[in-house]
């Protein structure tokens, strides 16, 4: 198994791309820390896990605090021992806001979670990776951390600040046995679309211009496939770096 003995920590895992993950990696043999604001829902996966022989416990965190970030590692490694993989995968739509429409209000909001959540996570492993000399991350990006219009403003922009501390990440702590990249799915079927409740015409129409030349949505469990291969030894050279999941989207 690929992952045997790992312990990993997902957050937003309670449901879509974050369960699909947590179910593979304990699957290939890893205990797993799943994570999510939902903590019912969670458990919900976490029993589904235990049914099937795989370890896993469930902890409510919300990645825009603070202390829920430091109750969530703290937690896994009083539960586990210790913390070998991090996947940063919480995250929320913007409602297609365009910046002229903007408000200070969302624009955080959208940083809080998607941005200033991974850094905090992030923040809080490095001394546990540093002190074994080993560690991975993985972070969920996006097609709009690569491209200018597949979603609103401040998702694209905060996407785009996943990708470039991924790559700082993995750049400046690659002599220390740590490896840190991050998957850009395109467009995947998952409830991340709850999160768009009144979707601004403006924006949406623009952000859809190119959704015909999308060759076809993906399955939380593709998304989990590229998680694992990163996550395991099988990425050992691979580094700072950013994977597209989109059936070829982006490559127009």
């Amino acid at each position: 198994m690929k992952l045997s003995g790992k312990v990993a920590v997902i957050t937003g895992a309670a449901s879509g791309m974050g369960k699909a993950i947590a179910e593979l990696f304990t699957a290939e043999g890893a205990k797993v820390v799943v994570s999510d604001l939902r903590v019912e829902a969670a458990q919900t996966v976490v029993t589904g896990i235990e049914s099937k022989g795989g370890t896993a416990i469930a902890i409510a965190a919300n990645v825009a605090k603070e202390e829920d970030v430091q109750q969530l590692i703290d937690s896994a490694v009083k539960q586990f021992g210790t913390l070998d993989i991090l996947v940063n995968n919480a995250g929320i739509m913007d409602n297609f806001v365009p910046a002229a429409d903007l408000t200070d209000e969302l624009w955080e909001r959208i940083f809080a979670i998607n941005t200033t959540g991974p850094m905090r996570t992030t923040r809080k492993v490095l001394p546990i990776f540093i002190e074994k000399k080993s560690g991975v991350i993985v972070n969920i990006a996006s097609a709009g951390g690569l491209q200018g219009s597949r979603a609103g403003a401040a998702y694209t922009a905060s996407k785009h600040a996943v990708v470039g501390f991924t790559k700082n990440v993995g750049f400046q702590y690659a002599t220390l046995g740590i490896r840190c990249n991050a998957i850009a799915p395109g467009g995947v079927n998952t409830n991340i679309s709850t999160t768009i409740n009144s979707p601004n015409s403006f924006g949406m129409e623009r952000a859809m211009a190119g959704m015909n030349l999308n060759p076809r949505s993906g399955e939380p469990e593709e998304i989990a496939k590229v998680a694992l291969f990163l996550a395991s030894d099988d990425a050992s050279f691979v580094n700072g770096t950013v994977v597209a999941a989109d059936a070829g989207w982006m490559a127009y």
